[in-house]
């Protein structure tokens, strides 16, 4: 058995037309290749797109959660008081729900318009509910009518009975 091996000398396969595989240190591409600094910042701005607009999502849930658990007082909680009496006078009258629900609404107060409506005792009551930490804006107003033809004479029926 017969080995020829050869050994050449260096720049020897270039001159028999042979070609050596080219590093990338001179420019040509080589099968690992990394990823470029244009792909890695698309990239990263995907990311932060997403993460931004889940934490915008995560706040206004957090927002909406808080706002669930802050309770305000039903104007029909003072409705339900003034339908238990027999007589009603018009005018205003005025009240704090501390003195209803203690502890359950600091801060609300509510007000009461009582007017005849009809002749025949017919009353309407409207109520309105105001929060003093909002500097006197009504948070809810809810009105009924009533009939109580025991009541003292009003407007509607210009004091006669």
């Amino acid at each position: 058995m017969n080995l020829n091996l050869r050994i050449d000398e260096p720049g020897a396969a270039s001159k028999r037309g042979l070609r050596r595989p080219m590093s990338s240190a001179k420019g040509h591409r080589s099968s690992r290749r990394g990823f470029s600094l244009l792909e890695v910042i698309v990239a990263c701005a995907i990311f932060f797109m997403v993460a931004f607009a889940l934490l915008e999502l995560i706040a206004t849930n957090l927002k909406a959660a808080k706002k669930l658990q802050t309770r305000e007082p039903d104007p029909g909680i003072i409705l339900h008081a003034l339908s238990l009496t027999n007589r009603f006078e018009e005018g205003q009258i005025s009240g704090d729900y501390e003195d209803i629900a203690p502890g359950m609404y600091p801060g609300y107060r509510w007000e009461a318009q009582i007017t005849e409506v009809g002749s025949n005792g017919l009353f309407q009551v409207d109520v309105a509910t105001y929060n003093d930490r909002k500097a006197g804006k009504g948070v809810a107003v809810v009105g009924t009518q009533f009939w109580r033809p025991n009541s003292k004479p009003g407007s509607a029926t210009r004091g006669r009975p």
